[in-house]
């Protein structure tokens, strides 16, 4: 945990310049609400394995196969996984390595204890 220090010692604010891209931000807020689902997030899980088919993401997470796909559907809309086609089937994987990281530092978090630390 970081320590919280103040960033300014007065009343007085000069307006503050835009430090990020808003359009990058609305990319990332959407990317966390695709997260934010646990049936989605249990997908991702198994794909961080590498690439299935949706038939074997169904079979693995005992889920409906269309609900899967919807779920599948959402991901892919917002670029978080990739599709790859094999004949009859479609296979889907993970975009990236940031996708790996973001669902790995989210799982690391979440799994850390509710009790807050002291600052250092």
């Amino acid at each position: 945990m970081t320590e919280l220090t103040p960033q300014c010692e007065t009343d007085d604010h000069a307006p503050a310049a835009r430090s990020f891209d808003p359009v990058a931000c609305d990319r990332a807020a959407a990317i966390f609400r695709a997260l934010g689902d646990p049936n989605r997030l249990h997908i991702l899980i198994l794909l961080r394995q590498g690439p299935m088919c949706v038939t074997a993401i169904a079979d693995e997470l005992d889920d409906n196969l269309s609900a899967v796909s919807q779920r599948l559907k959402l991901l892919r809309s917002e670029r978080i996984v990739v599709t790859r086609r094999e004949g009859k089937h479609v296979f889907y994987a993970l975009t990236d390595d940031c996708i790996v990281e973001l669902i790995d530092h989210a799982l690391a978090h979440g799994s850390e204890s509710l009790t807050p630390k002291p600052p250092r």
